[in-house]
């Protein structure tokens, strides 16, 4: 029996939820180690962290093609040059077509700045400025399955901050970000020890 899953991270940006992953899989006791990074943004500093950690990266610009199947299936071709047993989305800006979704039903995962179902359907200084806004006592992560709902997916792990009283969208951002770093890796742990020993 394998030892370790294999990952692909989809990233558009800094990649610092795959920088979180990369520190955790250098554990040789980790259950997952990452096979494949794609981007769709050719500058995204992620791609630089994942050259940096010796790992496969390609830049898969959504621009280069006609449609947003085209794109996925693009995708999907270079992700299945690899054993990959799970889909990792960190950062990665586009909302997936059904035909992506369901090549991969059940193995793939995004993180989402917010205790979902609050937050649900916004991303980036968004979810903190409705958060806020709101007047939630308590903000954080979820990491979950994608489905073809947006932020519908059954939720695998959450972790919580308190939102303080002189938070900004931009100070709450940074604390969630931080139990970001620790979340994701505890829930692709937790699901490759469930692969693994089929549990």
């Amino acid at each position: 029996m394998a030892s370790k899953i294999g990952l692909a991270v989809l990233i558009s940006g800094g990649g610092s939820n795959l920088q979180a992953l990369i520190d955790a899989c250098r554990d040789p006791a980790y259950p997952a180690e990452i096979r494949l990074v794609i981007s769709n943004i050719a500058d995204a500093y992620g791609v630089e962290r994942a050259k940096k950690a010796g790992i496969p990266a390609l830049v898969v610009s959504h621009k280069d093609f006609a449609s947003r199947e085209e794109f996925e299936q693009a995708m999907i071709t270079e992700m299945e040059k690899y054993p990959i047993d799970l889909v990792c989305q960190a950062g990665f800006m586009r909302i997936l077509t059904p035909l992506f979704v369901k090549h991969w039903e059940g193995r793939l995962i995004n993180i989402h700045p917010s205790l979902l179902p609050k937050g649900k359907g916004t991303h980036g200084l968004k979810v903190h400025t409705k958060i806020l806004g709101d007047g939630e006592t308590e903000s954080g992560c979820t990491i979950h399955y994608v489905t073809e709902g947006v932020d519908e997916g059954d939720i695998i792990l959450q972790r919580s901050v308190p939102v303080l009283s002189d938070d900004t969208p931009e100070t709450l951002a940074a604390r969630v970000l931080e139990q970001e770093h620790i979340a994701y890796p505890e829930a692709v742990k937790l699901l490759a020890t469930q692969y693994l020993t089929g549990k």
